[in-house]
C-alpha cells in the first residue's frame, strides 16, 4: 500500500466542487478544505507507485479547478485511528 498526501491550490469559486469531485474517486480516502497556503488537502491510499502515478497525473489533476499541487508520499503511516480500529474487532458493545 502505497499513501501520499496531496496539497492543492484551486480556483476560488471551484473549491467546493473540486472537492466533492475528489472525493467520489477511487484511491482518494479523504479531502479536507482547509486554511492557509493551500485549499484543499487530498488523502491518497492505492496499490503501488504506478497506481499513485496514475490516480495523480491521469485523474486527480485533470479535474477542472485545480490550479497547482504538490504530492507528499508517505514513507511509513502512524495512524491512531487505524490502531484503535484493530483493537475494535470481535469487541461488542453492551
Amino acid at each position: 500500500m502505497v499513501s501520499a498526501v496531496v496539497l492543492l491550490k484551486c480556483e476560488r469559486n471551484k473549491i467546493n466542487s473540486v472537492a466533492e469531485t475528489l472525493a467520489g474517486v477511487d484511491g482518494i480516502s479523504e479531502v479536507f478544505s482547509v486554511a492557509g497556503q493551500y485549499d484543499l488537502v487530498a488523502i491518497l491510499r492505492v496499490r503501488n507507485n504506478d497506481a499513485l502515478a496514475d490516480l495523480v497525473t491521469s485523474k486527480m489533476l485533470q479535474v477542472d479547478g485545480i490550479v497547482d499541487s504538490e504530492t507528499l508520499i508517505a514513507f511509513k503511516v502512524f495512524s491512531r485511528h487505524d490502531l484503535e480500529s484493530m483493537f475494535e474487532i470481535g469487541f461488542e458493545s453492551e
